[in-house]
């Protein structure tokens, strides 16, 4: 399997870079209009999200949805000590002006010398490769979003965002340390799993 995941994760990057920008803002908005309907975004305060940056769905539209509903925004910046996210809050001058710092890895990040765990959130939206009928989640191999979600087994609702496509028929293989989500929202559908 290991091999087959390899390959699969290959596959499924060169298909997301392959979308289109027309592509890209469609499934934004498709999923926009899903997430501001659902109870999980409609209940939490304090939302964790990404800044896109690899081909995921573009969370343009909904950071400014989560600003214009006076929710707390929380962006994920890596711990060098430990490997896993730690979740910063930011304003929406911080972002709407562009106060990052690059990241080795690629993604930008926010400019802060601590952020908060994981529980802290209400609801955290994920990025991911694939994501099976199960609710088992595959990402992009750093194994960080595993590593900080294992600490906090209750809190937050972990909801991926995926193209129609990442959503795989056949299951995929779940390690002992993989963390499973509770939904998976994508252009077509809201999935939703039994953790």
């Amino acid at each position: 399997m290991g091999q087959d995941l390899k390959l699969l994760r290959k596959q499924l990057r060169v298909k997301r870079r392959q979308l289109s920008s027309y592509q890209q803002r469609q499934a934004e908005q498709q999923v926009l209009i899903q997430l501001r309907k659902s109870v999980p975004f409609q209940t939490s305060r304090k939302i964790g999200l990404y800044l896109h940056a690899f081909g995921e769905i573009h969370t343009h539209k909904i950071l400014k949805l989560c600003f214009q509903h006076g929710k707390q925004v929380y962006l994920p910046m890596i711990c060098n000590m430990n490997q896993q996210l730690v979740w910063v809050r930011v304003h929406s001058n911080q972002y709407f002006n562009q106060r990052f710092s690059h990241h080795p890895l690629g993604m930008k990040e926010p400019m802060a010398n601590r952020g908060h765990h994981v529980s802290r959130l209400d609801l955290l939206l994920m990025p991911l490769l694939a994501c099976d009928y199960r609710g088992t989640r595959i990402g992009m191999g750093g194994g960080f979003y595993d590593r900080t979600l294992a600490s906090a087994q209750q809190r937050p609702y972990r909801l991926g965002l995926a193209h129609d496509f990442q959503y795989i028929q056949q299951p995929l293989l779940r390690e002992k340390w993989d963390q499973p989500l509770d939904g998976l929202l994508t252009p077509k559908k809201f999935y939703f799993f039994k953790r």
